[in-house]
């Protein structure tokens, strides 16, 4: 008989065995044995399931070393499909991905600022089911369905409790989307999905503690500790857009006054540029434009053919951003800060003037060297950490 125990065990090392594939690309069951630690023959009956359920494909022929060539073995990544969802303030990305993140169909449709709830979650719900639609034929079919919200969740629960930005409180998002479709949900903020989204497919991979800064309409942060997510007490770290740069200044959507999304985010670099030039401010380039018409590729094009408006703006932000990283560098000591979301659309403008203000301004870089970088999945990277939020359950419980 077997029991419980044994079988907890025998789950954990399937997956000690399918993250090993995934990790490695190709490999042998001998390799793996060697890795793991495994004994062979646990090695091939696990292998050997892991075939059976789908998740994973003997490729063929490998080199030998003597004797006869291994068979080497490698993800099935047609498994089954996963839905990502990076759903923010002025647009919804939707995107369908294979097991290990490839995007197999994607779609993106703007929103403007101040839609009621029920025309988002219907918009959002419409783009799920053309993302299945066009998913392909699976073992497994649509694994699950993963959403990235910009605000506090309860992501045990699936339930937004406040995303200041959306105007939206206590929204019991997992529960309508299961309803609609009969699959998994999972909701979590969009910074926790773009660390998660960078650390298992993009420029984390390689950093055991690191901090994802989302930098968009608001500001979020996804903070890694010791290669795990850190959630705090009760599940809502992470929000240190709202961590107070001024106590004087105006009031932020979430109800603070002087947040340091008040300052750096896009949101505030668009209102530089509208009160300079309604101060009087003349720009070869932007007076007389509709700038909210405009985005922020619009304006580090500008600033690149020599506007000096946006010069500054994206100077200001830069700045202001770098304070809030200064703070985060001193708090959590991290190997790497990258930024995403659309400010990174500024790109070197925006991370020379970081990393040097944080070289000059940052007492714990003194002493640790701390990387700065751009986000290496761009503007997909909370789609596909959504996404992820469904692919590292397969992979924690694969065949369950």
């Amino acid at each position: 008989m077997i029991t419980g125990d044994q079988l907890l065990i025998k789950q954990i090392n399937k997956s000690i065995v399918l993250n090993t594939i995934r990790k490695k690309g190709i490999i042998s069951r001998a390799d793996l044995a060697n890795i793991t630690g495994l004994n062979k023959s646990t090695i091939s009956s696990l292998v050997d399931e892991l075939i059976k359920d789908g998740f994973v494909e003997e490729e063929g022929p490998g080199e030998s070393k003597g004797g006869r060539k291994p068979i080497m073995l490698m993800i099935n990544s047609l498994a089954g499909c996963v839905v990502g969802i990076d759903l923010d303030v002025n647009y919804i990305l939707v995107i369908l991905t294979d097991i290990l993140a490839n995007i197999l169909w994607q779609k993106r449709i703007n929103l403007k600022i101040g839609e009621s709830k029920e025309d988002i979650i219907s918009k959002m719900l419409e783009l799920i089911d053309e993302a299945i639609k066009n998913s392909p034929n699976t073992v497994k079919g649509i694994l699950g369905i993963g959403i990235g919200v910009p605000g506090i969740t309860d992501y045990k629960r699936g339930v937004v409790l406040k995303a200041p930005n959306l105007n939206w409180e206590n929204v019991e998002l997992k529960k309508m989307v299961e309803e609609r479709f009969n699959l998994k949900v999972y909701i979590d903020n969009e910074a926790n999905t773009g660390a998660i989204g960078e650390k298992w497919f993009g420029g984390g991979r390689n950093a055991k503690n690191f901090v994802y800064v989302s930098a968009g309409i608001g500001i979020g942060t996804g903070i890694i500790i010791n290669n795990e997510l850190y959630r705090g007490s009760g599940g809502l770290a992470g929000q240190m857009g709202h961590m107070t740069i001024d106590i004087n200044d105006h009031m932020c959507s979430c109800g603070n006054r002087g947040c340091w999304e008040n300052y750096a985010s896009e949101k505030s670099l668009f209102q530089f540029i509208k009160e300079r030039l309604e101060a009087g401010q003349e720009d070869d380039f932007l007076s007389g434009e509709n700038i909210d018409s405009l985005d922020i590729n619009d304006i580090a094009g500008y600033a690149e053919l020599g506007s000096q408006l946006a010069i500054d703006a994206i100077n200001e932000i830069s700045k202001n951003l770098s304070v809030g990283i200064v703070n985060i560098v001193n708090t959590f000591n991290p190997d790497l800060v990258l930024i995403g979301n659309t400010l990174s659309g500024i790109g070197d403008m925006l991370i020379d003037a970081v990393k040097q203000y944080v070289k000059e301004k940052c007492l714990v870089s003194r002493y640790n060297d701390v990387a700065i970088e751009i986000s290496k999945l761009g503007m997909l990277e909370r789609a596909i950490g959504a996404a992820t939020l469904v692919i590292s359950e397969v992979f924690s419980y694969p065949g369950l």
